[in-house]
């Protein structure tokens, strides 16, 4: 895409917020204009949209990719989507530890057990681990209650989580990062615990380097939208 606007501006209207460039509003793919409850997530949104080269893609603008989420997909879908994130708690990456070397194990237990000591003390889920990649039946009232968290949250939560989760393979690493316990490089450090780990056995594959550095700029500008959608 080109770019073919000089001014951004963030506009107000009737409790919401929006974004022009020079004078039009910022629509959706369905034609209606952008709106967020919140003024500092609309002058994020603008702050991507000025900053953009001549030329450039839809990855240049994750905050409005989200809104765009948050407000077509979200509010549409939402049951729905709240079932798939919980399903992610259910098959839980921090479950899945490895029977060997010892020390990778002792590693997962000790970075990983305290999430989810976390997650028990707080929410009061308690999940069970195995090794392997069995899947393993977790207590069957956990769904509901990942469900139930979910649920107490807004959409635009719902739409970052909806980037965090599957790109962490974690649900309660999700959580962590919406409670402000964990920061994003913190999280994808977790999540690729095994790899980084391998890494320090074998040596550095700038391969796997490259994709986590991809990851942890989905899971930073995810975790982003959130913060500022709370402003």
């Amino acid at each position: 895409m080109k770019r073919f606007w000089q001014i951004v501006q963030v506009v107000g209207e009737a409790g919401q917020f929006g974004v022009q460039l020079d004078s039009r509003p910022v629509k959706l793919p369905s034609g209606a204009a952008l709106r967020v409850q919140s003024a500092a997530l609309a002058e994020g949104i603008a702050f991507e949209w000025n900053a953009v080269a001549t030329n450039f893609t839809p990855d240049d603008l994750p905050l409005t990719r989200l809104a765009s989420t948050a407000q077509e997909r979200i509010a549409q879908h939402r049951t729905t989507i709240i079932a798939q994130l919980a399903a992610y708690g259910m098959n839980d990456l921090l479950c899945y530890r490895a029977a060997t070397p010892p020390q990778l194990a002792a590693l997962e237990e000790e970075k990983w057990g305290v999430w989810l000591r976390w997650l028990e003390r707080t929410h009061g889920i308690a999940l069970a681990v195995t090794t392997g990649l069995t899947p393993i039946d977790q207590p069957p009232e956990a769904r509901a209650q990942f469900a139930a968290i979910l649920d107490g949250v807004s959409n635009e939560t719902i739409a970052a989580l909806g980037v965090i989760v599957p790109t962490l393979g974690s649900l309660v690493l999700g959580l962590a990062l919406e409670a402000g316990r964990l920061d994003p490089e913190g999280a994808a450090d977790l999540s690729a615990l095994d790899e980084l780990w391998q890494e320090t056995q074998w040596g550095r594959d700038d391969e796997a380097v490259a994709r986590r550095a991809n990851a942890l700029a989905d899971v930073a500008s995810a975790d982003e939208f959130m913060r500022l959608s709370r402003g």
